[in-house]
């Protein structure tokens, strides 16, 4: 028997932990700025969704229930732009990260097919690509790309790293492209309402896609917008016959979103209050390790959206990883991302105001 693992990467973040004991020695306490991960509670109204959905004996079915498929499709017209969202062009998922992972297996992709994703990127595209036995391939424009056995195109935008945006006519340019050479396109677009310096735009925005969901989908999550990363809480939208082919695939694989969790999702998209009072806080933390970072002799690339400061001191990024862990500040090594990160860092601003403030002054 094959070791499936062998076919992975190591994985990244182990290879952090002794910086993270260092930065832990700190007198003050670690202030962890690797991990993008929500430390704010999540809001009341979702909780009591959930709570009050707690008595679920049965099994959820994976499609979830029209109220949450109208939840889906309404967020999707009403915050992306998109037209005539049907109940088969969404598809609630386990989080996001499951479906970059398993989507080229469940595909049907394999030896010969290629998947492509950007050159610095969530490093799950290519273990995905991995898991399938697939070939990954990186870009810097996917137009420039061979489309030869080319399966499946991933766009990320905002960016995890970089925090870059893609702008439409990018994007129009990208989705003709891929049309043209019956490539598929699945956009991640998980820090959408991240933007800071830039707005950014849905592959399902009609002005996009021509007013068709045909070789597009677009991924999207909660774990950001809504405090809701430890709910698994996400969903894909758009090209019926794809997310028609992943619900009979799911389906057998019992891939069901929980109850509860499905009706926290309805509360969480029906609400604009609770994204708008986390946008504020994630904005002063932005704009605080921003200037500290600066002032400390660093430089900030892209950084348009997300929750993210692509930063660099024009050193080697594991030099500066062991620099800031001496001061108790704990961030990600731009190599984790591809060797166009190895001199940048990833600045995560998800600490707790008071780790922040903490961090700002050391590198004061």
């Amino acid at each position: 028997m094959s070791a499936v693992s062998s076919r992975l990467p190591v994985f990244p973040w182990d290879k952090l932990e002794p910086y993270k004991a260092t930065a832990a020695a700190h007198p003050d306490g670690i202030v962890d700025l690797s991990v993008g991960t929500p430390v704010d509670s999540v809001p009341e109204l979702i909780r009591k969704a959930l709570v009050a959905a707690a008595d679920s004996p049965g099994y959820p079915t994976v499609w979830g229930t029209a109220e949450l498929r109208d939840a889906l499709t309404g967020w999707v017209e009403r915050r992306l732009g998109a037209l005539d969202v049907a109940h088969t062009n969404v598809l609630p998922v386990l989080g996001s990260k499951e479906l970059v992972a398993w989507l080229p297996t469940q595909l049907g992709l394999g030896p010969g097919d290629k998947v492509a994703y950007p050159r610095l990127a969530y490093p799950t595209y290519e273990v995905g690509a991995r898991l399938a036995r697939a070939e990954a391939v990186v870009y810097d424009d996917p137009r420039d790309l061979d489309p030869t056995g080319l399966k499946l195109l991933w766009l990320n935008s905002p960016s995890n790293p970089t925090g870059r945006v893609l702008a439409k006519d990018e994007l129009i340019r990208i989705v003709a492209w891929a049309r043209e050479h019956g490539v598929l396109v699945f956009s991640d677009e998980c820090y959408l309402e991240l933007g800071w310096e830039a707005e950014p735009v849905s592959v399902l925005h009609p002005d996009v896609c021509g007013g068709t969901y045909e070789g597009v989908v677009a991924v999207h999550s909660l774990s950001k917008r809504s405090n809701l990363a430890g709910y698994r809480a996400a969903f894909i939208a758009g090209d019926e016959r794809v997310l028609g082919e992943l619900l009979q695939i799911r389906k057998h694989g019992g891939m069901m979103t929980p109850a509860p969790v499905q009706a926290a999702t309805i509360a969480a998209l029906g609400d604009d209050v609770h994204v708008t009072e986390q946008r504020a806080r994630y904005a002063a933390r932005r704009a605080a390790l921003r200037t500290a970072l600066e002032a400390h002799g660093f430089r900030i690339e892209h950084s348009e959206a997300s929750l993210y400061l692509w930063a660099t001191r024009d050193e080697p990024c594991w030099d500066t990883v062991a620099h800031l862990a001496e001061l108790g500040i704990l961030v990600a090594p731009g190599d984790f991302y591809g060797t166009a990160g190895e001199r940048f860092v990833r600045v995560a601003f998800t600490a707790t105001d008071e780790r922040v403030d903490a961090g700002v002054k050391r590198l004061a």
